[in-house]
């Protein structure tokens, strides 16, 4: 471990604190996506008087960029954390549980947020130490398409910038462990909604109508053989109805049903077959029920994919320093959600990994569920591993282009 590595693991112990107390802040105030505009307030105050270039409004956006230059030259990186909540009433009965109504951090963004503060605080503080120079991207909006990374990189975000990292707290996986996985790490989504507009009528004379119930209990069937006849084994892919909007009385047949859903591929190249597959049978139901239809198809987030030399060198990184609070590294293979980050991956060699943050013994609420939260051990662990990880890039693993 190198003096710089050391240094920096002191201060995040002796930070540890501050760290848990930003992450209640904002677990306490959430705001959701593109809606961010206090909690950016709060982002860049903590900055103020420090020795970086703080940016705010990003893109028109509540984005705010951080730019900490090196004491030697190196390589360029940005570290990014996401801090929008969602749209959902919190039922933890946290202490410092949300006091915006309906709204939550259920997701972990408050936390990646706090340990992405308090390590940039550190690297400021040693910044003449280092070789090259880090951005820390804030970034709003993760949760709602097309998410907050394009904006940012529209913005600029990147320019100057070789690589990006990135972590995500896990839930489902135990504190103390890091999960890393090179390749495609978290799905591509596309969303969709259907409209099958028939003729309505009434029960007893079912002849003089065109059902569009029993037309989209149809289609929900048909679609679902996309995914096992026509996507390799190999592959992976889902589609789903998460909302048939049918009700209406029993003896009316309703004279149009609209359906809403998402698609996850793992693939880019199994998108476009499940996309013609979806519309071919919708074309094909709706004609066999003589019925029209609207739809509105969206590919919103990319597959995430890392870079095969970023992952390796993050894992190794973390692996070499040999962090106390760390029990585990290992390949926790592709996660299933998807995540804008996978923009910032499209546009430069990139990794995103994860941090376990759930209590052994205790519950494991999914990610946006009411009952969500966080062991905030998870936060320290972040910080040390994401600080691991910039040391050995600025030191020895950076691919600076001049």
């Amino acid at each position: 471990m190198t003096t710089l590595q050391a240094q920096l693991f002191t201060l995040l112990n002796e930070k540890e604190a501050e760290m848990i107390k930003i992450r209640r802040h904002l677990h306490r105030h959430p705001e959701l996506s593109f809606q961010e505009t206090e909690t950016a307030k709060y982002i860049a105050a903590f900055y103020e008087g420090k020795d970086c270039v703080v940016k705010t409004q990003i893109g028109g956006q509540n984005g705010v960029l951080i730019d900490i230059k090196g004491g030697l030259p190196g390589p360029s990186l940005a570290i990014r954390a996401d801090f929008d909540a969602l749209p959902i009433k919190e039922a933890t009965g946290l202490p410092f549980a949300s006091e915006n109504e309906g709204v939550m951090h259920a997701c972990g963004h408050d936390g990646h947020t706090a340990y992405m503060m308090v390590l940039a605080d550190c690297l400021i503080e040693l910044k003449a130490q280092l070789p090259g120079s880090v951005r820390i991207i804030h970034q709003p909006a993760e949760e709602v398409p097309p998410g907050g990374s394009i904006g940012m990189i529209k913005a600029g975000c990147l320019e100057g910038i070789d690589n990006v990292f990135g972590i995500h707290v896990m839930s489902n996986m135990e504190v103390g462990t890091v999960g890393i996985h090179p390749g495609s790490v978290h799905t591509g989504r596309a969303t969709f909604k259907v409209k099958l507009q028939g003729k309505g009528g009434h029960g007893s004379t079912p002849q003089d109508a065109n059902d569009t119930i029993v037309a989209g209990a149809q289609f929900i069937n048909a679609i679902q053989t996309i995914v096992s006849r026509r996507v390799s084994p190999f592959d992976s892919a889902t589609v789903t109805i998460g909302s048939f909007d049918g009700k209406g009385s029993a003896n009316v047949i309703k004279d149009s049903v609209t359906l809403e859903g998402d698609v996850r591929v793992m693939k880019e190249e199994t998108r476009a077959v499940v996309e013609q597959q979806f519309k071919q049978i919708l074309a094909g139901i709706s004609d066999a029920f003589g019925l029209t239809y609207e739809l509105d198809y969206a590919n919103d987030y990319p597959v995430c994919v890392n870079d095969a030399e970023m992952t390796q060198l993050v894992t190794e990184a973390i692996r070499a320093d040999n962090i106390p609070e760390v029990t585990r590294v290992f390949d926790c293979g592709p996660q299933t959600p998807s995540e804008d980050f996978a923009h910032y991956a499209e546009e430069r060699p990139s990794c995103f990994f994860f941090v376990g943050a759930h209590t052994p013994g205790k519950p494991v609420y999914p990610h946006h569920h009411p009952h969500f939260d966080i062991d905030e051990n998870c936060l320290l662990i972040a910080g040390k591993v994401m600080s691991s990880a910039v040391v050995h890039y600025l030191t020895e693993g950076g691919t600076h282009h001049e």
